[in-house]
């Protein structure tokens, strides 16, 4: 059974947005994220991922939890249904339980280690294309269909954010 928000989440739009209208840095933006996600939905673990549409790859810019899930943190492009589903169609993909986690995910060991047994992840998109995904993780049966207007508008939310990290790791390159 999934556990819906029990909190308002306007409030929680209005501190992401005035976080992306007053941050110092794309960081900023992802802290005031967690905070809010943790609020409206409740997390054990929230990331937020770069994708690199020219290599089809991932990287983790943001963790809730660093030590089992480290910022730079790079995941190889996987031709799957779920990435074509999430990546390219950009459609958000709810896992419900651990059985979900273990066949989507090559690190599903560490991840139910850490009680996760569902996860929303929501594609950051801009422009037709996709940017990162927010990817919200708690025990099974957490979420449900219902969340995914509410994780949209939090994705709408981290454009910004998204687009200065991937301007910044292009001008590194």
């Amino acid at each position: 059974m999934s556990k819906q928000p029990t909190t308002d989440a306007l409030p929680h739009f209005h501190a992401v947005a005035t976080a992306v209208a007053d941050a110092d840095s794309p960081d900023d933006v992802l802290a005031a994220l967690d905070t809010a996600l943790a609020a409206v939905f409740g997390h054990k673990l929230f990331t937020a991922l770069l994708y690199h549409a020219d290599t089809g790859g991932t990287e983790r810019y943001y963790s809730s939890n660093p030590v089992a899930y480290p910022v730079g943190g790079r995941k190889p492009p996987n031709e799957t249904a779920w990435t074509q589903h999430l990546l390219v169609e950009r459609v958000p993909y709810i896992g419900y339980d651990a059985d979900d986690i273990r066949e989507i995910f090559f690190d599903h060991e560490i991840i139910i280690s850490l009680g996760c047994e569902s996860i929303i992840n929501i594609p950051v998109s801009h422009q037709g294309e996709t940017v990162g995904t927010l990817n919200v993780l708690n025990e099974a049966g957490w979420f449900s269909e219902t969340d995914i207007p509410t994780a949209l508008v939090f994705a709408g939310l981290a454009v910004p954010a998204f687009l200065e990290l991937a301007g910044r790791l292009k001008n590194q390159a």
